[in-house]
């Protein structure tokens, strides 16, 4: 049996979480999508890749997005912990490229609890930190019975839950209604 998805999702707040796989973005402009106020996302400058207003804007209003282009990792994590702590944005994303040690990730923790922000790292697969409160794993499914203009079926399995069990759920993004549905599994 799977666990009742709305224990897991949205993310538990004044923590830090983790994210992996294919559709990492589209867990973190969910939460974005969700959040209150305005959204700080933390990126290494020599990434060639950027965010799109265009593709961001079937989820959320582009003009609340704060993008904050950083010369490393440890640069970034230190803008992290700052906007952690200080509060004023309910949601803090960090693209985290190198493995990120235990010292780290608990700072970034306390950070959070401080200025009860959530704090997401978007990380590549295998790598994360035993600092996390949780982990997802997000990869899109090929959905050959939609013939809509729906968003991409997608599967987000918890793999590292601190405050509860693991699980995993489909789930396709609603831009009318602006909203996360569940989509039963195949068979189900």
């Amino acid at each position: 049996m799977t666990p009742d998805f709305s224990n897991s999702f949205p993310l538990r707040a004044a923590r830090v979480h983790e994210v992996c796989g294919a559709s990492a973005a589209s867990l973190a402009v969910v939460c974005a999508a969700q959040a209150k106020g305005p959204v700080l996302w933390i990126r290494d400058a020599w990434r060639p890749e950027t965010l799109n207003p265009l593709g961001i804007s079937p989820f959320f209003d582009p003009a609340k997005l704060l993008i904050a282009q950083v010369k490393d990792q440890t640069e970034g994590l230190a803008v992290a912990e700052e906007a952690l702590r200080d509060g004023s944005t309910p949601l803090v994303v960090l693209e985290i490229s190198q493995p990120l040690g235990l010292i780290h990730g608990r700072r970034l923790q306390l950070s959070a609890k401080a200025g009860k922000s959530t704090g997401l790292c978007l990380i590549p697969d295998g790598m994360g930190s035993n600092a996390a409160e949780s982990r997802w794993r997000c990869v899109p499914i090929y959905d050959v019975f939609s013939a809509s203009a729906d968003s991409t079926l997608q599967r987000w399995e918890l793999i590292k839950n601190k405050s509860g069990t693991l699980g995993s759920w489909h789930v396709r993004w609603d831009a009318a209604s602006r909203r996360l549905n569940l989509v039963s599994a195949t068979g189900e």
